[in-house]
């Protein structure tokens, strides 16, 4: 009886609120979440993450040392990716987040260097951007990747010091400068020796997660590895 009730109340609130694909607005199916089964094959992955010298790690080699680096999917203009990023970063869209990072989880998890991770760590937010917004994107896209591959996740051991100007209008130089100093690491002891997943929305010129990475460097023998969502085709 108590099944029944709850089936019936599930069908009640989909026929009244139904939940729609961000893709193309048809009513999901109660296994699909955020985009429909169509919809989630239009997203351009890169399917490049056994790949070490993939663009993602181009962009960082003799900036940072890293044991491998990649993302999830192509960033286009008007694209479907642009559009769920969009909606994570600006609609209150949360749910994009955590779908975005479970994806990206599941296409990560058959590579091998992936076990070796013992934390995933997304790009923090300064606290009053986070206060506005309410929630840290690349947070929630981190505990999705958390969720799929068994790894922790956490917002607590990096943290943002300083409120860095808009990067949209900087070129490569000035973004690096811009991000000079803006992270400080909270507890150096607990990721002394560690494997760190940095994560992040969507990759231009890599200067924050150059920041970020340089700044978790400073603990005692930490290798890093860096994911993003998206990568911006430049």
């Amino acid at each position: 009886m108590r099944s029944l009730l709850k089936d019936l109340t599930h069908g009640l609130v989909h026929l009244f609120y139904p939940r729609l694909c961000e893709g193309c607005s048809k009513p999901l199916l109660a296994a699909e979440e955020v985009l429909c089964i169509s919809c989630a094959l239009e997203i351009p992955e890169t399917n490049y993450h056994n790949i070490p010298d993939n663009e993602t790690a181009l962009r960082f080699v003799g900036r940072i040392p890293y044991v491998h680096a990649t993302s999830f999917a192509w960033f286009t203009n008007d694209g479907l990716l642009q559009h769920l990023v969009h909606g994570l970063k600006y609609k209150d869209k949360k749910e994009n987040g955590y779908y975005l990072g479970s994806q990206f989880g599941h296409s990560l998890k058959p590579t091998e260097w992936i076990s070796s991770v013992d934390l995933i760590i997304p790009v923090p937010l300064h606290p009053a951007k986070e206060a506005k917004r309410g929630y840290n994107q690349s947070m929630l896209i981190a505990e999705g990747m958390g969720e799929v591959l068994n790894k922790p996740a956490s917002d607590k051991l990096l943290l943002r010091t300083r409120d860095t100007e808009s990067q949209t209008r900087k070129s490569r130089a000035e973004r690096v400068d811009n991000m000079a100093g803006a992270f400080k690491v909270n507890d150096k002891a607990a990721l002394a020796g560690k494997h760190i997943l940095i994560c992040d929305d969507v990759l231009t010129t890599g200067a924050t997660l150059e920041a970020c990475a340089l700044e978790l460097m400073a603990c005692e023998n930490v290798k890093i590895s860096i994911a993003t969502i998206g990568i911006a085709i430049s």
